[in-house]
């Protein structure tokens, strides 16, 4: 199990909207307040461990803080309590459709790690956006990247793929012009980025938080 976020850079409310978690009425959302008890209960407990993906939401938290609790967000992070995987600006999707927007989103968030923490992330993850190209896998494999895991899929492709066992593979992109010399592990998410059914600790106030989306 991952314990994890997925914070929407813009969807239903503005950057800001999310951020600060007005508009509860539109989408139940506080990216502070996630930050906040996390990084809280993180401090408080050295067994607890926590990843975070999106550097724009992240970013804008951490330099609200106060330079004792960027200090202690560091240790974190050198502890291995506190991980980065992806770690662009956002989880580009349909908005970074050329390569070139593509590089950029990732560039800006791992020049923020490498500045803030000298880390470097060494896993895609890619839970929501819908299809994936051959680009951003060959993309991935040149940053370094030795994993990339993602969710969404043709629903024909995924029952294929769950019949033949192949949710794990290693993707070789344009190989038919590279061959072997850009190839990166991948995994498919077997069930999106639900928590198991036995876990839904907030259904009582959130009844639908825990029901999967059918996308049309």
């Amino acid at each position: 199990m991952v314990p994890h976020t997925h914070d929407d850079i813009g969807w239903l409310k503005t950057i800001d909207g999310y951020y600060s978690g007005v508009d509860q009425d539109i989408a139940i959302a506080n990216v502070s307040k996630i930050l906040d008890t996390v990084i809280a209960a993180l401090i408080l407990d050295p067994t607890k461990v926590f990843t975070y993906v999106e550097m724009k939401f992240f970013s804008m938290w951490f330099y609200r803080q106060t330079a004792e609790r960027q200090d202690q967000v560091r240790t974190l992070v050198k502890n291995h309590q506190l991980e980065f995987i992806n770690a662009g600006w956002a989880m580009h999707d349909e908005a970074c459709t050329h390569f070139d927007d593509m590089m950029n989103n990732m560039m800006i968030g791992h020049e923020f790690l490498l500045k803030e923490f000298d880390y470097k992330p060494t896993i895609g993850w890619h839970i929501d956006p819908f299809g994936h190209s051959n680009a951003n896998p060959r993309l991935f494999a040149d940053m370094g990247f030795d994993t990339f895991i993602f969710a969404r899929l043709d629903y024909e492709d995924r029952d294929q793929r769950l019949a033949d066992q192949s949710m794990q593979f290693v993707w070789k992109p344009f190989s038919e012009s590279l061959g072997d010399k850009a190839e990166i592990f991948t995994h498919i998410l077997q069930d999106m980025y639900w928590f198991p059914p036995d876990m839904g600790y907030d259904e009582r106030d959130f009844p639908n938080v825990s029901q999967p989306i059918v996308d049309d």
